[in-house]
């Protein structure tokens, strides 16, 4: 299926579409402001060790510390003990250590950067791990014989007594010698400059920096299927140019830049995919629709027909309607960057095999996914449980936060509810300051409330504490806010 990526910059942000036959698949942003940290080196220095959650927090120089668990540890696990536990990580790191360290994870919420101290360093085709000595191939190759083929060239390329592993990419599929020996040496050079660097660097200090995002999609979006990458920034597409020279001579010819007057997400239709990525209901083709709604520990997705009313039975209407749904699940979940655990509520279906062909069309809309993820069968109470790994934060995190109004509940009290809180203040008010008058500064409604429906409690009330009681509209007040004015 052809594939072409989207490049949008601005000062501020560079934004990259991977559309589908059209369609927009992922979405991808980074702000010059917070550049994500997956992959960073930094000399880091240990702050403190707990030993009860056998991890330690390490100064990297970043607003929050950054956490460090002892899985992570590279020198945890005797080597040749695979059964054994790892070492308490209090013997190994000790309060005011400096530690070489890379950021697995991006700060997320309120927790802080995950820490390892397995360095890797990613190449197009290869992942270098200088501290194990380990060939490994990609999952994702399936040929066998292509699997094995890899894996001989690799340890002809890479003597016997040089240090180092490596990760063999799905990029490298088909790869010559020459190709995975540019690779190694270019690979090879970051590790010794990382590692010169690390000698003399003061902690907390940046050691090594990812690649940026549009550099990125060079060397980890592009694949067979892609047939062109477009950007629409001149400065920027003689920069990525010239970096696809160096590193991705075979990308090169796929680099175009466009010049058009209409903005170039916008003539994809781009900008509405990302709005309607933002909404919590999402309309399928047939008429149903989606409910998500993504919290602190989980998402949640909800399945209905809505105004679909099939064209046979009602049974065959649920099934085409969860057979949508999962393919559009599939792709909201890219495009959102949802992670954690997923919780899926198709609609209740009768037939066993209907379940099965929703979970197979789940599967196989799931496998373009390049983020790590496992799925769950049915539960007992019909439900789809799913994990997908969390390393950034979700399109709506990036994009938004949470309502001033409502502070993210997603619901505004109701007038009439603010007018009785109003009235108990009012009470309390009295009952410690004695005031000539009380003024009530609030929202349009809420004072509307009062002239109308509510005049005669606020009359009884004014009577009880023997005060009168003034009302002020304010526009700029939301429905909740409100004053209470001692005059």
């Amino acid at each position: 299926m052809p594939e072409q990526i989207l490049i949008n910059f601005t000062p501020q942000e560079t934004r990259v579409a991977v559309m589908h036959q059209g369609v927009t698949q992922e979405l991808h942003i980074e702000r010059t402001s917070s550049r994500g940290l997956v992959g960073n080196v930094y000399m880091g220095k240990v702050v403190r060790i707990l030993p009860g959650m056998q991890s330690a927090f390490i100064d990297v120089g970043l607003e929050r510390t950054a956490f460090l668990h002892v899985a992570d540890i590279l020198e945890a696990r005797p080597a040749g003990h695979g059964n054994e536990p790892p070492r308490p990580i209090e013997r190994m790191l000790s309060e005011g250590q400096s530690l070489l360290v890379q950021v697995i994870k991006d700060p997320i919420g309120t927790k802080g950067a995950r820490l390892s101290t397995q360095i890797s360093v990613a190449g197009r085709m290869l992942v270098y791990l200088p501290q194990e000595k380990h060939i490994g191939v990609s999952q994702r190759i399936e040929d066998e014989a292509e699997r094995e083929s890899l894996r001989e060239k690799l340890n002809r390329l890479v003597p016997a007594d040089e240090p180092g592993g490596f990760i063999v990419r799905t990029m490298a599929e088909g790869a010559s010698e020459a190709d995975l020996a540019n690779d190694i040496a270019y690979l090879r050079k970051i590790w010794a400059e990382l590692k010169a660097r690390s000698k003399t660097a003061p902690p907390p200090a940046l050691i090594y920096q990812e690649l940026n995002l549009a550099q990125r999609v060079l060397r980890d979006f592009v694949n067979p299927e892609t047939v062109r990458i477009v950007l629409d920034s001149r400065e920027n597409f003689q920069k990525l140019a010239a970096f696809a020279e160096v590193y991705t001579p075979a990308v090169r010819p796929l680099l175009e830049h466009y010049t058009g007057e209409r903005p170039l997400f916008d003539l994809f239709g781009v900008e509405d995919e990302i709005q309607k990525a933002l909404a919590r209901r999402v309309d399928l083709k047939s008429g149903g629709y989606l409910i998500m709604d993504q919290t602190e520990a989980m998402t949640t997705i909800d399945v209905n027909t809505g105004g679909f009313v099939g064209v046979r039975n009602f049974d065959d209407t649920i099934f085409k309607t969860n057979l949508e749904a999962a393919q559009t699940i599939a792709r909201q979940l890219r495009l959102r960057n949802l992670g954690g655990i997923i919780i899926i509520d198709f609609i209740d279906m009768d037939s066993a095999e209907h379940r099965e062909a929703v979970l197979a069309e789940f599967n196989k809309a799931l496998a373009r996914d390049h983020t790590r993820l496992t799925v769950n069968g049915f539960t007992a109470l019909g439900l789809v449980e799913m994990t997908r790994k969390r390393t950034r934060e979700s399109l709506a995190h990036v994009l938004c936060e949470p309502c001033p109004t409502c502070d993210g509940r997603g619901e505004v009290k109701t007038a009439r509810t603010v007018c009785y809180e109003i009235l108990r203040e009012l009470l309390r008010e009295a009952r410690q300051f004695n005031a000539r008058e009380y003024r009530v500064i609030g929202a349009p409604s809420v004072i509307d409330l009062f002239l109308d429906e509510e005049s005669q409690g606020l009359a009884m009330l004014s009577d009880f504490i023997g005060k009168s009681v003034s009302l002020q509209a304010e526009p700029s007040y939301s429905q909740e806010q409100y004053d209470i004015v001692l005059m």
